[in-house]
């Protein structure tokens, strides 16, 4: 993209973004009405016309029912999209909304009706406006929250959820110039107050922006922070892989249970320790039913068992589990020099 953030994105810049899926059948246009997500359908519509063949374009915006101005906004997007020559749907969340994690309960309803649109129109793809801003943004709610080296690595260019691929093409591209880009083409957009309410976290932390990149900070640099950790990220996954590998030929000998995964003890407790804790997550995540499991009490049972294997073994266990635990729908025990991740059973219900 240009070293200028407030300059217009060009055919050609545009061309570049767009560039990976000119040989998709079909792309949704998720557009909510504000600039990001209007430069977004924009910026489409102009790069298919340039194309002798390209994807059918379908452009969806989510009523989430939590503002009155929601539904003249879709009303206004329906309208952009037809003199784009667009098909539009507006989809609408339904039902009691929660009182405490709105924006993340919001935000997964969201998605679940794009993808829901995305397969009504056999689209493998949706397109969403986050910007380099949003990144940034990303990054900062991860770090308060502490989050891993996964997390910190923000949002990626393209990510699956629901069987759909999530494309983001514009994650480069600061807000400025996507604002520049309809300011030239006299598009309009509108302007969601919610962006702007302290009640919520995101806008406080971009509140902090201004002050952030006045100490050089700024969203440029938290955005190349965060490709530099997705880059550490990626290799301590490879690293995992390996490792996953490396304990299956340990266990060539011993026979494979449907539905478990075990371990080793000693042989595991020799791997670096962010690598032991990925193993632990994935077998967690696979096999349990309440999950995902929460990195922090992953962390809590790995320095348990690390200090149950240091121990060494118990002769008076007689073969029971020196330790059994539950987490995120799987049980995790340590027996016999193995551990073990198997589904937990269901929980009782009160009053069963």
């Amino acid at each position: 993209m240009s070293d200028d953030d407030n300059s217009p994105i060009s055919a050609r810049e545009a061309r570049r973004l767009f560039a990976g899926l000119k040989t998709s059948p079909a792309l949704v246009l998720a557009v909510s009405g504000g600039p990001d997500s209007v430069a977004l359908m924009w910026l489409a519509a102009r790069w298919r016309r340039s194309l002798a063949r390209g994807p059918q374009l379908t452009v969806v915006t989510v009523d989430h029912g939590l503002r009155p101005e929601a539904a003249r906004e879709a009303r206004e997007v329906k309208r952009l999209a037809a003199e784009l020559g667009l098909p539009h749907r507006t989809l609408r969340w339904r039902g009691a909304k929660p009182k405490t994690g709105l924006p993340a309960a919001a935000r997964e309803a969201r998605y679940r009706l794009l993808a829901q649109a995305a397969r009504a129109v056999g689209a493998s793809y949706v397109l969403t406006a986050h910007t380099r801003d949003d990144q940034a943004e990303t990054l900062l709610m991860r770090m308060i929250r502490g989050s891993g080296l996964a997390g910190l690595s923000a949002m990626a260019g393209v990510s699956e959820r629901d069987g759909i691929v999530l494309a983001r093409p514009l994650l480069d591209v600061p807000k400025a110039q996507l604002i520049a880009t309809l300011k030239r083409a006299k598009v309009g957009f509108a302007d969601d107050p919610s962006n702007r309410d302290t009640a919520f976290t995101r806008p406080r932390l971009r509140a902090l922006l201004p002050q952030l990149a006045a100490e050089g900070g700024d969203a440029r640099t938290l955005v190349r922070l965060a490709s530099r950790l997705a880059r550490a990220n990626a290799a301590v996954e490879v690293l995992a892989d390996g490792a996953e590998r490396f304990l299956r030929l340990r266990d060539r000998d011993v026979a494979p249970q449907a539905g478990v995964r075990s371990f080793e003890a000693s042989a595991f407790a020799a791997l670096p320790e962010e690598v032991r804790l990925r193993l632990l997550l994935r077998a967690i995540d696979a096999l349990g039913h309440e999950g995902p499991a929460e990195l922090g009490k992953v962390e809590s049972l790995m320095a348990v068992l690390d200090r149950v294997i240091a121990a060494g073994p118990r002769p008076a266990a007689n073969g029971r589990p020196v330790l059994k635990q539950t987490l995120a729908g799987a049980l995790i025990s340590l027996a016999g020099g193995r551990i073990r991740i198997a589904p937990a059973p269901p929980r009782r219900r009160k009053g069963a």
